[in-house]
């Protein structure tokens, strides 16, 4: 039978050491962090909701077309160096990412081409098991041509910290993956809001036939929505690749999934709801994973948050935060 003592040792502290408060620093410093996160995963959830907008349907390949930006900055920038290296890195950074949107932004119009035209009167079904089929076939291309290694991705902005903030360390890149991310929703905002391509995307989205019957080129108009959600998920891929610097063939599968369930959160649709869930779903990462150790929550759950996340948003409020409900007749 085991002494006194002994279970005196092992009987829990009724008298637990009080945990200091965090600093006010520390949370800023992860608020920061998970917006400039949410700020990429809000590029790639608008590429989801536009063309759900438009078809009414997800493109599960659309995450692979990120990957396929991250890669495509790589090799351009092995291209351009000579030119590259001649310019200020401001002008070297836009030279390449400007070439990259527009290089997956026709991929994705040849996606939409070759893929998912021929089944545009097809069953829902049949589109979303193509979409899965495109996915996997440019996940392993992308393995056969790239290689399954990771390979380091070059350093396009100059890795420095900005000072005088305080505690909170900001780097140069974060700061120019922000703004660039912002710029780029503002512009697809103006686009869709203030454009005559804009216009048509918003009358194909309400209803097809009588944007058909009104002269509007539903085809091109699709084509140029994946154009553009496609050169959107480009930018996203160099940017999170200049944040980590280490790219891969499979790389684009968790983020895609992620900027999945903010396009959902914010309302599948919506463009704003878009980007406000993926600045959600960054933060909220960002916060699990420094906060991990006082919730008691492991900070690789960090990436299942984001699906906790979309059971709730699926169960309490299934058209997102700023979502519509739509009625459909059976």
């Amino acid at each position: 039978m085991a002494s006194s003592a002994t279970w005196r040792h092992w009987r829990p502290d009724p008298y637990p050491a009080i945990v200091p408060p965090l600093p006010v620093s520390q949370f800023l410093q992860q608020l920061l962090n998970g917006l400039f996160l949410g700020s990429i995963y809000a590029l790639i959830a608008l590429g989801y909701t536009m063309v759900y907008g438009v078809l009414r349907f997800i493109n599960f390949a659309h995450g692979d077309v990120f990957m396929l930006g991250a890669f495509t900055g790589l090799y351009l920038n092995r291209l351009l160096a000579p030119v590259l290296a001649s310019l200020p890195w401001p002008v070297a950074v836009l030279i390449v990412l400007l070439l990259a949107m527009i290089i997956c932004g026709a991929l994705g119009v040849l996606i939409e081409f070759l893929a998912y035209r021929p089944l545009r009167d097809k069953p829902r079904l049949n589109v979303l098991i193509t979409a899965i089929g495109v996915s996997l076939f440019l996940e392993y291309t992308g393995q056969l041509i790239f290689g399954a290694t990771q390979q380091p991705f070059p350093e396009l902005i100059p890795a420095r910290n900005i000072g005088g903030i305080g505690d909170l360390t900001v780097t140069v890149t974060q700061v120019i993956v922000l703004v660039t991310a912002v710029a780029l929703m503002v512009g697809l905002r103006f686009v869709v809001m203030k454009t005559k391509m804009g216009l048509a995307m918003r009358a194909l989205s309400l209803n097809p036939t009588a944007s058909s019957l009104m002269g509007v080129n539903n085809s091109v108009i699709i084509s140029f929505t994946f154009g553009l959600g496609s050169a959107l998920a480009a930018a996203g891929g160099i940017l999170y690749a200049s944040l980590y610097p280490s790219i891969e063939p499979f790389m684009g599968v968790l983020p895609g999934l992620k900027a999945f369930v903010a396009a959902v959160l914010g309302g599948i649709g919506n463009i704003p709801g878009a980007a406000l869930g993926g600045l959600i779903i960054g933060v909220t990462e960002t916060l699990v994973a420094g906060y991990s150790q006082r919730i008691g929550i492991p900070s690789g759950y960090r990436d299942g948050v984001a699906f906790v996340i979309l059971i709730l948003i699926l169960l309490f409020k299934p058209s997102g935060l700023l979502g519509k409900v739509e009625r459909e007749k059976v």
